[in-house]
């Protein structure tokens, strides 16, 4: 008889209108892939919680800012963490999957991340600008966001509660994206005109951008999973870390050459079939 093969619960809001991406032909196109080793069905975000328990493990993939589903996606995560279930990636990211606060502390640590505050009595720890970005600690997809000068930003209520981050406008040359599976990386994008973030191009790092990127990925600590390092590159030409994301990073698949988009698929088979060996472990 042959091997049983695992069944996966897939969770993507295939019609959730991200900017500049197509969420749905991604998840379409990946899931077509996966079915050569797996049993799959696809499921909202909304309905993970009342349908995992018939699947071997959840992966989590395109499922929009939690923003739009803080209550149900709340009642998964508790779920998941009380019962032991297998949920790629795993619920213990240090990242965007627990909010931004991560960019406080690694700034606090030293690490070159875009400088960091959280209240604006704090202003005095950043470097003096002209303008400010001001974007929720627990929002993604530039939910929120709002750049604004500093007699503006004085009178934001919310800039005292520690509700949002408080950043300086970097005027960068570009942002650069490395994406991972486990700990080793498999490509990076870049877009070369900054006022147009998810026009990327495939962009060839150097070892010192590969170090700069590892670090995250090692302070992050994640056993398995797709992780996605964000920078730009700073006017002094370093790159400074824009985010960590660890939930559902978008992985543009439709900017890879044919052959490196093979890899990426080979690479995330082997990651799910290694966390799927792995025991369940109900806290």
């Amino acid at each position: 008889m042959p091997a049983a093969r695992a069944r996966l619960l897939y969770v993507t809001d295939l019609a959730y209108p991200a900017r500049g991406r197509r969420y749905g032909d991604e998840d379409v196109y990946l899931t077509s892939r996966l079915r050569a080793d797996f049993d799959l069905a696809l499921c909202h975000p909304l309905d993970v919680a009342a349908l995992m328990d018939a699947f071997d493990a959840v992966v989590v993939r395109n499922s929009g800012p939690v923003l739009g589903y803080r209550e149900a996606y709340d009642a998964f995560r508790e779920r998941a963490l009380a019962t032991g279930a297998r949920v790629y990636n795993p619920l213990t990211g240090r990242a965007d999957m627990a909010g931004k606060q991560y960019l406080l502390d690694l700034c606090a640590e030293g690490f070159p991340v875009v400088p960091t505050v959280d209240r604006v009595e704090d202003l005095d720890r950043l470097p003096v600008s002209e303008r400010y970005v001001v974007k929720p600690k627990h929002g993604a997809d530039s939910v929120g966001l709002r750049v604004l000068g500093p007699e503006a930003l004085h009178t934001l209520a919310e800039a005292s509660d520690g509700t949002v981050l408080v950043q300086p406008y970097v005027d960068f040359a570009y942002e650069v994206s490395f994406y991972f599976v486990d700990d080793e990386l498999q490509y990076a994008l870049y877009a070369p005109d900054p006022d147009r973030r998810w026009r990327l191009q495939p962009y060839e790092p150097t070892p010192e951008d590969v170090e700069f990127a590892r670090r995250f990925i090692d302070f992050n600590g994640l056993p398995h999973g797709v992780q996605r390092v964000d920078a730009c590159r700073a006017p002094d030409g370093g790159l400074l870390l824009v985010e960590l994301e660890d939930l559902n990073p978008y992985l543009s698949l439709d900017a890879l050459g044919e052959d490196v988009r093979d890899a990426f698929v080979a690479a995330f088979t082997r990651s799910l079939h290694r966390f799927l060996r792995r025991p369940a472990t109900p806290c």
